[in-house]
């Protein structure tokens, strides 16, 4: 096996509250992550010496502070890989979007180099490695919707339901550190228990939890809106057809719709100074697939 390419989706944040911050300066939160079929592709062609070659750059990140070269790296140094790779990242996942791009394409690196280079590192210490790149590359690891908290390490797997979303990128790249620095962020939301809806996949159940996820809301959207006019634009657009969200700390919003036909409607009239998706909501990541 020389060559092999797997998916890197995109999430979402479908509620995300602040409960705290720690003497670190991290915050505490409570979140939950739900895939997208809908993300980047990244290939990877095995070499015989120890080099990493990824293709094309960017030229908002240095290639060694790139999260796909730092997984590389990672996994090599602590599974003693001899092999490198060459990667090519086909890029569509927004960045600055809280559309976790960046994690994603982290986690399907450790997840396809451990099988291109056989080396057998079970996914609970991928996901430990994924930690040291960032709070939610574990759930990218782990492959299943989750519930989150702490600064995002702590999750369990969760089944919402799966709708179809119209996600809009107002075009704006947003800093989740400027977010997190503001002076008013809200930082002291009270901490909300697992639903019991959560829990079961049982339609009955998806009135209740798109009530609950529009009583959660997100903690950032205030700060945001304030901070960046394209946003709070896209929000008010979408607003006439729903209860939008932000997802993260931004800039991308989503609003979930009834099914595929009436989000493709709804994109077909989105204004021509944003661009936009249309995508499912998915429990079981595409990179990990089903059997999880």
């Amino acid at each position: 096996m020389a060559r092999i390419s797997h998916p890197a989706p995109a999430k979402l944040n479908l509620f995300l509250r602040i409960t705290g911050r720690r003497s670190n300066g991290y915050h505490e939160l409570q979140t939950l992550f739900q895939f997208l079929d809908f993300g980047d592709t990244l290939h990877f062609r095995l070499r015989s010496d120890s080099a990493i070659r990824l293709q094309p750059g960017m030229s908002e990140v240095a290639t060694e502070d790139n999260l796909v070269v730092r997984a590389a790296r990672l996994l090599q140094q602590n599974a003693g890989v001899t092999h490198g790779a060459d990667i090519e990242l086909e890029k569509r996942i927004p960045m600055g979007a809280g559309l976790g791009g960046g994690s994603s394409d982290a986690a399907t690196t450790l997840v396809a180099l451990n099988q291109l280079w056989g080396s057998k590192v079970a996914v609970a210490d991928l996901a430990r490695m994924g930690l040291s790149l960032g709070a939610d590359v574990p759930i990218f690891v782990h492959g299943r919707a989750a519930w989150a908290e702490g600064v995002g390490e702590r999750f369990s797997a969760v089944t919402p339901a799966e709708p179809w979303y119209l996600v809009i990128h107002p075009d704006c790249h947003i800093p989740t550190q400027r977010v997190f620095a503001h002076p008013g962020l809200t930082r002291n939301s009270k901490p909300l228990k697992i639903p019991r809806f959560l829990r079961v996949a049982d339609p009955a159940y998806a009135a209740e939890e798109r009530s609950f996820f529009g009583l959660a809301g997100n903690d950032c959207e205030a700060v945001v809106r304030a901070a960046y006019p394209r946003v709070d634009q896209a929000l008010r657009w979408l607003s006439a057809y729903g209860a939008p969200r932000l997802t993260g700390t931004g800039s991308a919003v989503f609003l979930a719709v009834p099914d595929e036909t009436r989000a493709r409607e709804l994109l077909a009239h989105l204004p021509s100074r944003w661009t936009g998706f249309v995508a499912r909501g998915l429990n079981h990541s595409p990179l990990v697939g089903e059997n999880v």
